[in-house]
Parts: C-alpha cells; sequence; structure tokens
C-alpha cells in the first residue's frame, strides 16, 4: 500500500506509537496517508480506538515480516 509518511515506533510501549502518529498525521494533509509500524501488542486495539476518536480511517493494519505491526492511518 502507498502511504506519504511513515513512523516507526518499534521498541516503543503505550502511549508513545499513538503520540508518535498524532503528531506525524497533523503534518498531513487531508486523505494522506501514514504508515506506523510498532511492537507493542497493545497498540492493535489502541490504533482502532485512536482512529475512532479522531476520525481519521484505519484503512489497513496486519503484520510485517518482522512479526510488528503496522497501520495506515488516512488523514480526515
Amino acid at each position: 500500500m502507498d502511504f506519504d509518511k511513515e513512523v516507526d515506533a518499534r521498541g516503543l510501549n503505550c502511549p508513545l506509537p499513538i503520540l508518535r502518529a498524532k503528531k506525524a498525521l497533523a503534518e498531513l494533509k487531508s486523505s494522506q496517508v501514514l504508515r506506523v509500524v510498532a511492537t507493542d501488542p497493545g497498540s492493535v486495539k489502541d490504533f482502532e480506538a485512536f482512529a475512532r476518536q479522531t476520525g481519521n480511517e484505519l484503512l489497513k493494519q496486519g503484520e510485517t515480516a518482522d512479526k510488528a505491526f503496522e497501520f495506515f492511518l488516512q488523514r480526515k
């Protein structure tokens, strides 16, 4: 999937992946896509909740080849 900006949050625990994503999304224009890579297992539920609360769309989530979690968020 194509994306406009990436945040590497591997090794960071909650709430740092969300905070880094929030900051990066603020730098994007409407409809641009942010990719976030995180290793915190709690980030799966965190990003689902973050998308619901902020109105940004969680386009896709899954695991990378190295067992990290990746999230694609589209700025509203």
